[in-house]
């Protein structure tokens, strides 16, 4: 299958089966998911695997961010649970945000990958991804943050809700118009390259 057309079948899959890829096949799909565009490839991510007991560390940490004991049983929708996590590094050249952006495109690449391995994924987010409580559990770093949780397990047999296509066009524009023309005016500006001297060789 094409990058093209497993872009156009991932959906979001809510609900999942208590099945889910292992640690190896994981790991396998995380190499290819790290090759996403990386600015100065400072490589400002990282991932957390949330399994059996540690969706409940989760649910636990869930319900102490809202006040409550106990445990939620949010984490406990799919298997497994990917917490994708923004580490920036320090740069003196590429500012936070766009270090971020790679941590993002890290998931969505990851879910892409994810679907066309057939396994259901879903992209969760939410207040509880700026929570102490949850942070705390999750052991992030001084300067980390949470981006939401890759939410993973096996495919239902029910179809899944298929998506609108989008109206492709209308998200691309043009640059507005500007006076004279753009190309000629930066020629004129441009300054010429200077000519390097060629140092003479001196004859012993």
């Amino acid at each position: 299958m094409s990058a093209y057309d497993a872009a156009l079948r991932r959906r979001s899959a809510s609900k999942v089966t208590d099945a889910a890829p292992d640690r190896a096949e994981l790991v396998r799909l995380i190499e290819a998911a790290g090759r996403v565009a990386d600015h100065s490839n400072l490589q400002p991510w990282r991932l957390i695997e949330l399994r059996g007991e540690d969706r409940v560390r989760l649910g636990r940490a869930i319900h102490k961010a809202d006040g409550h004991d106990g445990v939620s049983t949010k984490p406990l929708r799919a298997p497994l649970l990917i917490a994708v996590v923004f580490s920036e590094k320090p740069s003196g050249k590429v500012p936070a945000w766009e270090q971020e952006a790679v941590a993002s495109g890290v998931a969505h690449l990851l879910s892409l990958l994810l679907d066309e391995a057939d396994w259901g994924v879903i992209w969760r987010t939410g207040g509880y991804t700026r929570s102490k409580a949850v942070a705390k559990a999750h052991g992030l770093r001084t300067g980390e943050q949470l981006l939401g949780w890759l939410y993973v397990g096996g495919k239902p047999d029910e179809r899944i809700r298929t998506r609108r296509p989008i109206d492709a066009a209308s998200f691309v524009t043009s640059m507005p118009a500007g006076s004279g023309s753009a190309i000629a005016n930066a020629t004129k500006s441009a300054k010429p390259a200077k000519k390097c001297k060629k140092k003479k060789s001196k004859k012993k």
